[in-house]
């Protein structure tokens, strides 16, 4: 169905395809994994037009073919699902399917039938989705199914998938494996870049693995196993599993009483919870996303109004309700927020310059206190350490954070977020996005932070993650706390159910 040949790909002085070589046999699910920066997303991109190899050639169907541009590859049946939702959140499903292929004229749209054939497309991919819906008022799983559909729309029988599974549940991911299996069922070949090896190993025919912008592996995902799969991508053994030795847990650092939240429009988001989290300990928070998570640490941090929060919030004895993120921050809180392009970076800024927020305002960062005139040496002193301690690539401070891959943008921001010596560090989905040689690193990283008697508040989506790493978990769903659980007895059906019903 497709073939990458001899694909080189440069941006500047970084090599991000190096004489690639991929085939993608007809009606088969095809995992692409390797680390960030491993190239895998660079080589999907250049056969979907996005990007023009510098030398090698792109084959489809048996022949080559010169796709320069999306149209191109979207005329040869060549559809792509990007990691972050190209959709206007305004707009309606069947408006954004059709954007840029729209029916009718242009001065008369026929939306009616597009919305008919959407309804179609829906019902044969069993891809439920109302197509007058606004996209704003879907879940991420459900836009997810509208960049499916905008894909088939265009008649698609080739689609790329880039980390489809990076914001779901794990809930949705199941039901998100069952359409892709329809779909190759009805003939489709898909392609999936993605790093979590036990969705591979669950869903791909084949797999190809590159590393350092090479192919360095193809295998048959029958013939081959996680740990395989894990060494070849990073180049050497990787540890799948946490290793901690159990908390020794100090006094209460983080005390919460009774607290609730409600959002912007007055509706009850974090409804009565009460808990504390100790210096030397992890406790985790799991549940399915969407059950208070967010308010909760966003009204920890300080990011939400005090007129929206009820209840009391102590840290270290001292109530903080009215105390904004800044002098939060000045206490000894850490933030790792869930949306790092929303709450963790400034994207256009160089990794140097986000490598000191939260204290550009004070010495050595500032030449005097106040923030007016930086330390430009302090900087790039600051920015370097957390580069090299973090393993940031490229390690190029310089750079703006827009071109890092997810998983490098995830590591900058820990590393700026440890550098401040936290207290108490508030973690949400701290590896989204990020492959497994920085899973392995993170974790470490905060296993060794509560070992240094850091209290941790750690929120994940990842079950796995958050039983591996926690002390203590609590199982949050609607808003409250539907109860406390021993991580290492636990069993996952147990706290499904906990998740999911709230008992």
């Amino acid at each position: 169905m497709l073939e990458l040949r001899n694909i080189t790909k440069r941006f500047g002085d970084v090599l991000a395809n190096d004489n690639v070589n991929i085939v993608v046999k007809p009606g088969t699910i095809h995992a692409i994994v390797g680390e960030n920066g491993a190239g895998k997303s660079t080589a999907m991109r250049i056969a979907y037009g996005f990007y023009t190899a510098d030398s090698g050639e792109i084959i489809v169907d048996g022949q080559p073919r010169d796709i320069k541009s999306p149209h191109d590859a979207i005329a040869l049946g060549i559809g792509m699902v990007h990691q972050h939702f190209m959709l206007v959140e305004t707009m309606t499903v069947a408006e954004n399917i059709v954007l840029g292929a729209e029916p009718g004229t242009a001065l008369a749209l026929d939306l009616k039938s597009a919305a008919a054939q959407i309804r179609q497309l829906s019902e044969e991919f069993k891809l439920a989705v109302n197509p007058n819906e606004p996209v704003e008022h879907l879940s991420v799983g459900q836009q997810q199914r509208v960049e499916l559909l905008k894909a088939l729309y265009r008649h698609a029988r080739l689609l790329i998938l880039d980390e489809p599974t990076a914001v779901l549940t794990p809930l949705e991911v199941e039901e998100f494996f069952v359409i892709l299996r329809r779909m190759r069922e009805q003939g489709k070949t898909v392609i999936i870049i993605t790093h979590k090896l036990s969705e591979v190993l669950a869903i791909s025919d084949e797999v190809t693995v590159m590393r350092d912008g090479k192919v360095v592996g193809r295998v048959q995902t029958k013939d081959t196993n996680a740990a395989e799969l894990a060494r070849l991508m990073v180049g050497r053994e990787v540890l799948l599993r946490v290793e901690k030795t159990d908390a020794e847990v100090g006094r209460p650092q983080l005390e919460i009483r009774n607290l609730s939240v409600t959002d912007i429009n007055g509706t009850k988001r974090v409804d009565g919870v009460s808990f504390e989290v100790r210096s030397g300990e992890i406790v985790g928070i799991a549940g399915v996303e969407g059950n208070g998570q967010t308010e909760l640490i966003e009204a920890l941090a300080g990011l939400v109004d005090p007129e929206r929060i009820s209840g009391e919030i102590n840290f270290e004895g001292r109530n903080l309700n009215a105390l904004g993120a800044r002098i939060r921050r000045e206490l000894g809180i850490a933030h790792i927020p869930e949306d790092r392009h929303r709450r963790g970076l400034l994207l256009d800024f160089s990794l140097a310059e986000n490598s000191i927020l939260g204290v550009h305002y004070r010495p050595p960062i500032a030449a005097m206190a106040g923030g007016i005139f930086l330390d430009e040496n302090a900087v790039q002193r600051r920015a370097s350490e957390i580069i090299q301690a973090f393993d940031v690539r490229p390690p190029n401070a310089a750079l703006p954070a827009r071109s890092l891959s997810g998983g490098n943008q995830q590591k900058l921001i820990i590393g700026r977020e440890y550098r401040v010596d936290p207290k108490l560090l508030l973690v949400s989905q701290p590896t989204r996005g990020v492959d497994i040689g920085a899973i392995e690193f993170i974790h470490r990283q905060l296993v060794g932070l509560r070992d240094d008697g850091c209290a941790i508040l750690l929120v994940s989506a990842e079950l796995e993650e958050v039983t591996s790493l926690s002390d203590r978990l609590l199982i949050i769903h609607d808003g409250r706390i539907a109860g406390e659980v021993d991580p290492k007895t636990a069993t996952l059906e147990e706290i499904g159910l906990l998740m999911t019903r709230g008992h």
